[in-house]
């Protein structure tokens, strides 16, 4: 391998003899050498083969000032989604998380600890990357005993949902004009306005497309909670008939059969999108 670029004392780009481009991370690999050099392979911790050029763009801008056990800890999370929960992955991951675990770490830094509005939604349908949202929580406290809460557990889970499979929750949905129809059926049928500044919003909007995603994944739930089902179509009956119209919708737009316990959780966030402060209150 030959050094393209000092990217700092850890962090070097190269290619190989075939001409790929490569980023290399190893304490001091790029101190004392310069471009043109042989890459000192004793070195070597880590290499980084990213296909994408604007991805590999993207991790050496972002590797540039970032301290290496930052580094470090995401490209083991990584390795461990791959390797333990055989995940596959889009490239994007390596920037898409390290960014996020050095952002979270520096937000610590200055006791700002965000809760996650969308923990319930992640643990119920992701359960597999909740856990390691969970077991990267818990690398980073071992090695740099910071404990950070299970809500941060949920916010690293989502980067591994969104890089599965090549696809991301708000721009590879096969069916790009789904969600504004859905909120249409649900503003005509319920006869009213949506507050697209609600909390109740936001999570209805995420659960939808966590829902096409599922969709387009075959990873939809089965049948399985039917007293429930039930007692949602009895306690609110318009909002159960308004879920059943959105999933008629889905089925006919995307040819995959929507189950009981979807639509129940369809009128769930319908109820809760469509209620006032003074009803939710009640509602409790």
């Amino acid at each position: 391998m030959i050094i393209e670029k000092i990217i700092n004392n850890n962090i070097i780009s190269a290619y190989d003899e075939a001409g790929a481009e490569l980023v290399v991370m190893g304490r001091g690999i790029g101190f004392g050498t310069k471009p043109g050099k042989k890459v000192p392979e004793a070195r070597i911790e880590k290499v980084f083969e990213i296909k994408s050029a604007s991805v590999a763009k993207k991790l050496k801008e972002l590797l540039a000032d970032m301290p290496l056990e930052h580094v470090e800890i995401s490209n083991d999370i990584i390795s461990y989604a791959k390797n333990n929960l055989k995940l596959k992955l889009n490239q994007s991951i390596y920037v898409t998380l390290t960014d996020h675990i050095n952002f979270t770490l520096e937000r610590y830094k200055q006791k700002i600890q965000p809760k996650n509005a969308l923990l319930w939604e992640i643990k119920r349908f992701y359960p597999q990357e909740f856990q390691l949202g969970q077991y990267a929580v818990q690398l980073i406290g071992k090695r740099l005993g910071i404990r950070l809460p299970e809500d941060e557990a949920g916010f690293i889970a989502l980067h591994f949902v969104n890089a599965e499979y090549g696809t991301d929750i708000r721009d590879a949905l096969k069916f790009p004009n789904l969600l504004k129809d859905i909120l249409d059926i649900v503003k005509n049928e319920l006869k009213i306005e949506l507050d697209e500044d609600s909390l109740h919003y936001e999570r209805f909007v995420t659960h939808v497309k966590f829902l096409l995603q599922r969709i387009y994944r075959k990873e939809l739930l089965p049948d399985e909670e039917q007293e429930l089902v039930q007692m949602m179509r009895k306690k609110y009956p318009q909002e159960y008939i308004c879920s059943q119209k959105v999933a008629e919708y889905i089925e006919k737009a995307t040819g995959s059969k929507i189950s009981g316990e979807e639509v129940m959780y369809l009128s769930i966030h319908i109820r809760r999108v469509t209620m006032s402060e003074e009803e939710e209150e009640k509602d409790v």
